[in-house]
């Protein structure tokens, strides 16, 4: 989409849009960078914050490691954007597209066989980029989850600023493209599963992690619907929804709730084979 004040406007409220102004002018924006569409960037806060923004995509998917949990998009964000609207940074892709067409087969082969041997979460990009299936059960791919939540606060029970859960929403994404539904219906369930058990000891940011539990949710029901499942899987998929509306986080009961409720909805709808 375009980057203008006005499609800026419609991300953020006005009190945060004059906040981010703010921020551009006092030059507090480093370290600014764009891919394709992908800008990413540092602002300058309380501390040093990363912001990433799609320029591309509806609503531009803003994401900043910040603590701000009102409505819309955050002041750092805002200023990102508002930079981009007079004063966009070249893309950097062209420059990638030159090195890759120059560089020898199997340099790179060796260069990604020694990334994929020690970046775990890039090998499993890779793998379901390729069209591998998940060997990651759901309850593997929660404990590494669970495990962002135990280090963004170590010292205290209490997670107040958002966990950027973008690596395994980028993996269950990948799967998708693949129509590898099963697979991204795994690591949907490993995100619901994560969030509904954190998601008491959240103190700020909740809209952050609201969103974030309402898209793997969408996604897992979406998926699992997808995928082409005997009826025992589409049970326990149900089953599955049920028990956390009973056991889980009382305020996301509902969601379970409506969450089966359209599973079963969407297997009825689908033609009998």
């Amino acid at each position: 989409m375009d980057v203008t004040e006005d499609t800026v406007r419609d991300v953020c409220t006005d009190a945060v849009f004059e906040r981010g102004e703010r921020y551009l002018t006092e030059g507090r924006i480093h370290e600014m960078h764009r891919v394709d569409t992908t800008v990413t960037a540092v602002v300058s806060g309380s501390r040093q914050y990363d912001v990433r923004v799609d320029l591309a995509t509806d609503g531009f998917a803003p994401w900043c490691d910040c603590p701000y949990d009102g409505p819309g998009a955050c002041k750092h964000v805002v200023a990102v954007l508002l930079r981009c609207v007079d004063d966009p940074p070249p893309d950097e892709g062209d420059q990638f597209d030159a090195a890759l067409d120059g560089v020898d087969a199997d340099e790179l082969r060796a260069f990604l066989r020694d990334e994929l041997a020690t970046d775990a979460d890039l090998r499993a990009r890779f793998l379901a980029r390729v069209g591998e299936p998940t060997r990651q059960s759901a309850d593997e791919l929660r404990a590494s989850i669970d495990r962002r939540f135990e280090e963004t606060n170590p010292e205290y029970h209490v997670v107040f600023e958002p966990i950027d859960f973008t690596q395994w929403f980028d993996l269950a994404n990948e799967y998708r493209e693949q129509e590898r539904y099963a697979s991204a219906a795994t690591v949907y369930r490993a995100l619901v599963e994560s969030l509904d058990d954190n998601m008491e000891r959240v103190d700020g940011a909740y809209d952050h992690f609201s969103s974030a539990f309402s898209r793997a949710l969408d996604g897992y029901v979406d998926c699992v619907a997808a995928a082409e499942r005997d009826a025992d899987a589409v049970t326990d998929a149900i089953g599955f929804l049920n028990e956390r509306a009973t056991s889980g986080t009382p305020f996301l009961a509902e969601h379970f709730e409506k969450a089966a409720v359209e599973l079963r909805e969407k297997m009825n709808e689908q033609p009998s084979k």
